[in-house]
């Protein structure tokens, strides 16, 4: 716990989507790290219920400039953790436009009114999206960035444009690149809520606590060791860790900016997945074996090297079975605590 004093010399933080599983489990370790908190966030898919109470809470769009501005300049605010966006990658395919406005236009609204506030760092939420379909495992950031669908184009998009910002103003930034998030807050004070999710281990706890009746495997012939995709799944916990070390590192070394992979260097199938699911709870999961989905890669691996170099981040909660635990200890209460809230939770 930090210390009164500590506290005093942290600058005030403005976190965008704190209201989200990521963005809420990232201001958990804000407060319990003692750093001053806001919170922006419309709620669109974010529940008011999982922002500490220690925090802020502004209800707002990320894209509202004249109420940005106001935020920046009546708090205080020294650095910005970037979670607000839309996420979904089939949806960035059916609807691109979403996702530019979202993802990219909101964004460079967001960073045009730090800079004009004189925000000194900023953290930005990108994305292993932005690789595409990279011909060689595990991925560097030095990979050619090629992505395939708007989400990934979108979370580019902003990466570039941090870059040039940087270089042009007296502001540094962190990217870090997420790869696939799992888990929840071992304490049971947050975790992932959203309503019709898509990442597989939220699916597979859902299918086996009775709230799916099956679960899709997209691809049974790929050139791995049983034939499904491999993914690199990462603790939410572990993830916004990186996000605290990161805003550190910008604060200790200003001129500096950082482009990182978020992710453990190892790989799951899908069926490791399924498997891990099955054995922490106990029971049998159905599965419908389904065509490969056009832009899929057979796995996508992290290389963390640069991470665990330049920043004191270490992984601690890698396990496969202790990330589904966490998952079905967050599931098995989400609807009494969605009933309690109302499942809007705004």
């Amino acid at each position: 716990m930090a210390t009164n004093a500590a506290k005093r010399n942290r600058t005030p933080v403005l976190v965008t989507g704190g209201a989200g599983y990521i963005g809420s489990h990232a201001c958990l370790a804000l407060v319990d790290a003692g750093w001053p908190l806001v919170v922006l966030d419309n709620l669109s898919t974010g529940f008011r219920w999982a922002v500490p109470p220690q925090a802020t809470f502004i209800q707002g769009d990320v894209g509202d400039a004249a109420l940005v501005a106001r935020v920046l300049r009546d708090h205080g605010i020294g650095a910005i953790m970037h979670f607000a966006g839309s996420v979904i990658v089939p949806e960035s395919v059916a609807n691109p436009l979403k996702y530019y406005r979202n993802n990219t236009a909101n964004s460079a609204s967001l960073v045009a009114e730090a800079i004009s506030a004189g925000v000194p760092h900023f953290i930005f939420s990108s994305t292993a999206a932005i690789y595409g379909v990279p011909e060689e495992m595990p991925v560097t950031e030095s990979t050619p960035p090629m992505p395939i669908n708007p989400y990934g184009r979108s979370k580019l998009m902003t990466e570039h444009m941090l870059r040039d910002v940087a270089s042009a103003h007296p502001i540094n930034y962190c990217a870090l690149r997420y790869f696939n998030v799992a888990g929840a807050d071992r304490a049971g004070r947050t975790g992932q809520s959203t309503l019709g999710a898509t990442h597989l281990i939220k699916v597979a706890v859902e299918a086996a606590l009775g709230k799916r009746d099956h679960v899709a495997v997209f691809g049974t012939d790929y050139p791995t060791r049983d034939g499904t995709g491999v993914r690199d799944f990462i603790h939410v916990s572990d993830l916004v860790s990186a996000h605290i070390d990161a805003l550190e590192a910008l604060i200790a070394a200003p001129e500096r900016s950082y482009v990182l992979n978020c992710g453990y260097g190892q790989g799951f199938t899908v069926l490791d997945v399924l498997e891990s699911v099955e054995r922490v709870a106990g029971v049998r999961i159905t599965r419908r074996l389904e065509p490969r989905r056009m832009g899929d890669s057979a796995e996508m691996i992290a290389d963390n090297s640069a991470i665990i170099a330049q920043l004191p981040w270490r992984p601690r909660f890698a396990e496969l079975d202790a990330m589904v635990a966490d998952a079905i200890n967050w599931e098995r209460g989400l609807a009494d605590l969605l009933a309690h809230h109302g499942t809007a939770g705004r």
